[in-house]
């Protein structure tokens, strides 16, 4: 059976393995990119369609004949400018997306949050991200994926100098987290992506939320007999 993948998000980091790992599946057989920027990437299944998020109705097109839809949106506070900002990337666009994927008839939507979401915290990032994840669950798709990685490690050409102290730090003490320290272990954005593809493939229906030890599990490293192909290292993440 054909199937198509709309992917949110998919010039940043996740978001562009997540559009390499779809690639060379064969159960997809068009692959959609939304964003606000274009990926430069040709590959005969790829497609990609611009959006303006204050006028998203004029993108309904892209989402026309969806199956699964990716979202991948993220930004930090630094590069929005402010919580208001934040907010509509993390959250807004996010419930946007998944809007127009139930009216388009997606069946599920696979969505990037974060350890620690929780509608309820008194830190603004998680909270934003629980809010996030209520109002995606509202929206009432068939079934609705939510993984909560920690500190997501990969190549960005900006250069983030607390994300990268941080992972200094997290790739030093990786050896020493075992038992429940496991769960905090920072992960690399190719497995997150290969276990969104994964559990998209799987077709599990309700509402479901993958914490960081279970995304490393199902997102373990490829076999040698998979290939993925060759185009170029993701950009950063996508506002």
């Amino acid at each position: 059976m054909e199937r198509k993948a709309v992917v949110v998000g998919g010039t940043g980091l996740v978001g562009g393995y997540v559009v390499r790992e779809l690639l060379v599946q064969k159960e997809y057989t068009r692959v959609m990119v939304v964003g606000r920027l274009p990926l430069d990437i040709k590959h005969p299944k790829l497609e990609q369609a611009l959006i303006d998020w204050e006028q998203p109705q004029n993108s309904t097109f892209a989402f026309e004949g969806v199956d699964d839809v990716f979202c991948c949106l993220g930004t930090t506070m630094k590069k929005a400018g402010s919580k208001e900002q934040f907010r509509q990337v993390d959250l807004d666009y996010p419930v946007l997306a998944a809007r127009l994927a139930k009216e388009a008839g997606a069946v599920q939507m696979l969505a990037i949050s974060a350890m620690g979401a929780d509608p309820d915290s008194r830190v603004f990032y998680n909270r934003t991200k629980g809010e996030a994840e209520e109002a995606l669950a509202e929206i009432e798709l068939s079934a609705l994926h939510m993984f909560r990685p920690s500190l997501i490690l990969g190549a960005r050409p900006e250069r983030r100098f607390g994300e990268a102290v941080a992972t200094v730090v997290m790739k030093a003490l990786d050896s020493l987290m075992t038992g429940r320290l496991a769960s905090y272990r920072a992960i690399p954005a190719s497995f997150i992506a290969r276990a969104m593809v994964r559990i998209a493939l799987a077709q599990a229906s309700g509402v479901h939320i993958y914490p960081n030890d279970i995304i490393r599990v199902i997102g373990a490293e490829l076999t040698s007999d998979d290939e993925e192909p060759d185009t170029g290292t993701p950009p950063d993440e996508n506002v």
